[in-house]
């Protein structure tokens, strides 16, 4: 084994010495201005004004990475696979290991290049959408509430105050620690004594339900240890066994998705959740910790990327889905959530540039994480007085108007009153103007075009291109 390993490690040296890169370098043209990239930096963009490098093969920024990129003036780049650039104050510089990238022009706008682009690349022919459940009614998490407690007394409990206090009746995600340990998908009987009814019980308050998943496998169960024999874990390159990944709640094998058998695995496993407990779709977390060079995949050349892009294809089947981190997925039929948002005015300020910089990266089916942040610790044991209650009213408002919208921190428990009515007001607003949402998310799966859009691109030309703290929904 050792002889094995040493040969594959020279044989990596010298083919690493040989390995071609390639370069492309243009000037940049008067005020051009560049999106795209990772949506997670929204508030960056657009580029141009200063010096910036990316390196698209080193991860995603915790949330979607495209390698693509658009300009004010025409211009737009595409690989399917990463690469590096450059913006540089008079030119852009691109160095790929697998072709030489170029840049295309269409046109002298933002809109021109980017539906150029999105005809060219992202559109696929009879594309779906997500359930319309999504674009017309809110979503309701738990996280911020039960956080790692999920239980069945008090999700119930969270959804009978949402009718109580008139909330419009819509997606209901049930967050982690559902399950007995991750990588074995059943309810923990010590917290759910009858889990079918519970999900039935909330069918019939008008909810549909989602569950959190992950790809990991917890190293104690008696899954791992089949799944190990399988060979259909991601291994480590140098052991040659199960890759321990490290991620925010320890470490855990990872189902190796690149191998076709361990795929079909884990959506049989899915849909037999649905099957015996009624629920309707999954909440896809993670996926983005396979970037790195020990991971040994099934599918030799495979890398990260292509691993979190086998993900997203899982997550895609189902109608009720919903991603943080995802890899060069335009005009998929997935919910593309932004990346976990703090409370406080500097992240809620980020909502609108993230969520424009999603749309001009091919994903228009975005909702903009949880209505006053997504980080359970500012909310921890907090009640009325004790928080900036504009920051959640205020949250409440930016995403009323955006694709989707979701609550999780309980607006009855942290609001006052007159503040909670607020809230209520605005979801039924987006309830209202579910029709116009829809109409924008049908043409978008047609024609890739972005439903959040930046005033540079309805309003080209007219000193707007570094406007991003307004929007325009559709036209």
């Amino acid at each position: 084994m050792k002889k094995v390993l040493l040969i594959g490690a020279v044989f990596t040296f010298f083919t690493s010495l040989f390995a071609q890169n390639f370069t492309t370098k243009f000037d940049k043209i008067e005020n051009e201005k560049w999106w795209g990239g990772y949506n997670a930096i929204g508030r960056q963009m657009p580029f141009g004004a200063e010096e910036k490098r990316f390196d698209l093969a080193s991860g995603t920024w915790g949330n979607l990475a495209v390698p693509f990129f658009v300009s004010n003036k025409g211009r737009f780049i595409y690989s399917q696979k990463p690469f590096k650039i450059t913006f540089k104050t008079d030119a852009v510089e691109i160095e790929s290991e697998f072709e030489k990238v170029g840049v295309q022009k269409s046109g002298g706008t933002l809109k021109s290049a980017y539906l150029a682009a999105a005809k060219k690349y992202f559109v696929r022919p009879g594309a779906k959408l997500p359930d319309e459940l999504f674009f017309s009614m809110p979503q309701y998490n738990t996280w911020i509430e039960l956080m790692y407690n999920q239980n069945e007394r008090d999700i119930l409990s969270y959804a009978q105050n949402l009718e109580k206090h008139g909330f419009p009746k819509g997606v209901f995600m049930i967050d982690d620690k559902w399950m007995n340990e991750y990588g074995n998908y059943d309810f923990d009987p010590k917290k759910f004594s009858d889990p079918k009814g519970m999900v039935s019980t909330l069918h019939k308050k008008g909810f549909k339900v989602m569950l959190w998943v992950v790809p990991y496998v917890d190293l104690n169960i008696p899954e791992f240890e089949e799944l190990s024999q399988k060979n259909m874990l991601v291994l480590s390159k140098y052991s040659q066994k199960p890759l321990h990944i490290t991620w925010w709640n320890g470490k855990s094998a990872a189902y190796d998705l690149t191998n076709p058998e361990t795929r079909e695995y884990l959506i049989s496993t899915l849909e037999n959740m649905r099957k015996t407990y009624g629920v309707d779709g999954f909440k896809f977390d993670g996926g983005e910790h396979l970037y790195t060079s020990e991971a040994q995949f099934y599918e030799k050349s495979a890398r990260g990327w292509d691993y979190l892009k086998e993900y997203v294809n899982i997550g895609a089947r189902f109608s009720f889905n919903e991603f943080r981190s995802s890899w060069n997925s335009p005009n998929m039929p997935i919910v593309q959530r932004l990346a976990d948002k703090f409370y406080g005015w500097g992240d809620l300020q980020a909502l609108i540039p993230d969520m424009i910089a999603t749309g001009l990266m091919g994903s228009a089916y975005a909702c903009p994480d949880m209505i006053g942040g997504g980080e359970y610790r500012s909310f921890l044991n907090k009640k009325k007085g004790e928080l900036d209650e504009r920051i959640i009213v205020r949250s409440c408002q930016v995403h009323a108007l955006m694709p989707m919208m979701q609550f999780s921190v309980a607006p009855w428990r942290v609001l006052s009153d007159e503040n909670l009515k607020t809230c209520v007001k605005f979801a039924r607003l987006h309830s209202k103007f579910a029709p116009y949402i829809l109409s924008l998310a049908k043409h978008s799966s047609k024609t890739g075009e972005p439903i959040i859009r930046a005033m540079e691109y309805e309003f080209p030309g007219e000193g707007f291109e570094n406007v991003k703290e307004q929007f325009i929904l559709g036209d």
